[in-house]
Order: C-alpha cells, then structure tokens, then sequence
C-alpha cells in the first residue's frame, strides 16, 4: 500500500506534460478538485496540483514537438546519480541526465529495457508527494510491457523491488504485483501487465500507468467523457481490488480511475 513514508523504490511523484496546461488545469479540477499553484518564473513554468493543501501532482507545458501528452511516475532515490548508473548497466537508457531542481530535490528521467520511461526523485526539501492512497490521489502505479520476467529483473537491478505473483479471481493466470525492496505485503504499490493483456494499453507501447482513487469509478469515467476527455477501457469490476477504468485527459495523457476495495 502506498503511503508518503516513502522508501527508495517506492513511488513518491508523479507529474503531468501537456500542450495545454490550463485546459488540463480546468479538465483535473472538475474532475478530481484539484487546484494549481503556478511556480514562479524559476520553476519554468512548472507548477503544482493540489488538494486540500496537499501536493497530488506537478504540471508543465510539454509542447507536442517536444514529447506525446503524458503523466510520467516517480521513483524515490537516495542517490539518483548511482539510479542512473544502475539503469545503464540494467540496459535501459538515460535521457534525462541527474540534475538538481532548486533547492527541492534532484531528478532523473529514464527509460528500461523496453522503452517504457519514468522518472526519479531524490529528496531534499520537497520529500515528494504530500497525499497518497485517497481520494483523488495517486494509488497504484502499473507497467505494461512486452517482457513481464525481463522488466521485473530490470527493475530489481535499478530499485531491488520484489515481485510476487497473485492469482486472478476465479483462475486465469495471475498478476505480478510489485513491493519495495523486503518491505513484505504491506508494501505493494503496483504492477507489471503484459503488454498485450489490453488492447488500448499495447497501442501506447510500453509505459507506466498511474491509478488515481476515486469515490465512484461509474461517474468519474462519465464525468471524463463530460469534460472533453476519452474512456478507453470501461469500468471494469475485480473481485477483492474494486472497479477501475482507463482515460485519457482531452490532450490525450493516459490515467486510470479506481474505485478500490476498502
């Protein structure tokens, strides 16, 4: 389960690029109450996604030239030089060389194996993420990717995560669920989905998926449509972790909605 005891390796941020930072601003606000607070002219723009004064999320202008609308998840790192020196010799990439972000934190962003980006964050005034696993938070975060047993070894060489398999209710093969380095059950935080297990997931190509909890994933996956974005998987129930559904934002950033099992 996630909480904001954040440990390496566990998600910690999780962050918005758009073409349109004020339609997404307005669109995240109906949909979710969330407010902005702009950064000043230090930040470049970027700026913050809050709720009820607490962090949810950051946000910046991401120019269709310059990458796909998208929200990129977060790792916790205590070096995130060594993070990206981890990667490199796991195989994935570093576009985004370690750099420092003020007096926040330093961040890095990379891609593994198979293509699939994410970011890391390594803590110094801003510890990450001030509210997770509520309503209208981030909940879970999952991989879709080609490989299951190659991703899960990447990672474990980045992060040291630990995979578990867990049965699907009723049979039909099992889930790789993702826990933080010995941390136990209590620790889960996602997981690794092949690829092609969703259709609409497989178009996108690998990447990370963030879940946000939501009080009813009916009328949140409704309210999407109401507001200018797409429902591309429909509310789906599974036994024991609760009804969730796949969007996209109008700018076309992919999220899930959950409404989860308390």
């Amino acid at each position: 389960m996630l909480t904001t005891r954040f440990v390496d390796g566990s998600p910690n941020w999780m962050d918005l690029g758009t073409p349109d930072l004020e339609g997404a601003k307005a669109f995240y606000t109906v949909l979710l109450g969330w407010d902005f607070e702009a950064g000043g002219p230090e930040t470049g723009g970027y700026g913050m996604f809050m709720l009820d004064g607490k962090t949810v999320g950051g946000a910046m202008t991401v120019t269709e030239e310059q990458a796909k609308p998208s929200w990129s998840v977060y790792f916790r790192s205590a070096d995130v030089a060594a993070t990206a020196q981890a990667v490199r010799d796991a195989g994935g990439t570093v576009p985004f060389e370690p750099m420092d972000v003020l007096e926040y934190g330093r961040m890095g962003g990379f891609t593994d194996r198979a293509g699939a980006y994410f970011g890391v964050w390594q803590p110094k005034q801003n510890p990450g993420l001030g509210v997770v696993n509520e309503q209208g938070s981030l909940c879970w975060a999952e991989l879709y990717t080609p490989d299951v047993p190659a991703a899960a070894a990447f990672y474990d060489a980045v992060f040291g995560w630990d995979t578990i398999q867990t049965p699907y209710p009723g049979g039909g093969g099992a889930y790789t669920v993702i826990r933080t380095a010995g941390g136990g059950e209590e620790t889960s935080f996602g997981g690794l989905v092949p690829l092609d297990a969703v259709p609409v997931r497989a178009a996108s190509g690998p990447h990370w998926l963030p879940y946000i909890e939501v009080e009813d994933c009916d009328a949140a996956a409704a309210a999407v449509e109401q507001l200018g974005g797409k429902l591309t998987l429909e509310p789906t129930e599974m036994e024991g972790v609760g009804t969730f559904a796949n969007v996209e934002d109008p700018y076309g950033a992919a999220f899930a909605v959950i409404r989860s099992v308390q």
